[in-house]
């Protein structure tokens, strides 16, 4: 009988980190991008990786790659290796206070207020956790995860990818803004790009509309042209509150408010443990702030209709 341990001692945290970037990028070339290596490197860590294993992971076409059902079934322990070391490399230097790290990614737009609330109140009924957080978008985030540099990933339109679990979070409400009170989308409007939803969505609230002549992919970069140039642009109403107050924007209340739901994705084996008991801390707080700091920064998903007062002074 062979003996299997070879193939074992073979198996390292560099091949897993490559099959998982593949898997991410969809391809052997953009891995090798990602990675920062030459696209023959990449292919002779997955080649040592199926010579280990005995099974071929990958489908190799002009489409780019995908998983074979041997992939599949090694993508879960390919994202625990990699997942190891990563926790290993970043938290045996922590202070002995800190017992685990949460690394979590999301779109800026739900950064403005209330995600850094939901970590400051995980931080304070967790102190022993130690936290990692960066703005990124879709493609990126998705990558992230499924690479093992990510625990956790909050976002607009995630994609359905093999090993990760999407959760509906909330329903964020766009209103259109304006520097003035009653203009309508025009030259003057600003796309911005939420995510294809909301593209059709704007369509058909705008049939006539022509293409904008400035478009930005982040609602914060919006905000400041408007407030700029002059404009109208589509912001979910947390985003908007402030600015409204304030007296800077003006809510047109003639526009449709638009739906724009929001997403937690992780790994399926985190659905438990730290992922588990931050997200339960989030949906609580999306569905009731449980103190008036809190109330400050959730989402509100009840924009005051055209007799309240302060809107669109």
């Amino acid at each position: 009988m062979t003996d299997p341990l070879p193939r074992r001692l073979s198996l390292d945290v560099e091949q897993a980190r490559t099959f998982l970037a593949i898997v991410a990028r969809g391809s052997f070339l953009e891995a090798a991008r990602q990675l920062n290596v030459t696209q023959s490197t990449v292919s002779a860590r997955i080649r040592s990786l199926e010579q280990a294993l005995g099974a071929r992971l990958f489908q190799r076409n002009r489409a780019g790659a995908s998983l074979s059902l041997a992939g599949r079934r090694f993508l879960p322990y390919a994202q625990r290796l990699a997942r190891v070391a990563e926790q290993a490399w970043r938290e045996v230097g922590l202070p002995s206070r800190y017992r685990h790290t949460l690394r979590v990614g999301a779109r800026i737009a739900l950064w403005e207020g209330l995600l850094p609330a939901w970590l400051a109140r995980l931080r304070k009924t967790h102190g022993d956790v130690a936290v990692e957080a960066e703005i990124g978008f879709e493609a990126d985030l998705m990558g992230r995860l499924t690479e093992g540099s990510l625990d956790l990933a909050l976002m607009y339109t995630p994609t359905h990818t093999p090993g990760l679990v999407v959760r509906h979070l909330l329903d964020e409400e766009l209103v259109l803004v304006s520097d003035r009170p009653r203009r309508r989308p025009g030259q003057e409007y600003i796309h911005v790009r939420w995510g294809p939803g909301f593209d059709q969505q704007e369509a058909a609230a705008f049939p006539g509309l022509e293409p904008p002549p400035r478009v930005v992919n982040v609602g914060w970069l919006a905000v400041h042209l408007v407030l700029h140039e002059g404009g109208s642009c589509y912001l979910p109403w947390r985003m908007a509150q402030p600015w409204v107050s304030a007296g800077r924007l003006h809510v047109v209340r003639s526009a449709p408010r638009l739906p724009l739901p929001a997403y937690a994705v992780h790994r399926e084996e985190d659905g438990q443990g730290l992922v588990g008991t931050a997200l339960a801390l989030l949906a609580e707080m999306v569905a009731g702030p449980a103190t008036a700091d809190d109330a400050h920064h959730v989402v509100r998903n009840h924009v005051p209709g055209p007799q309240a007062r302060g809107l669109g002074r």
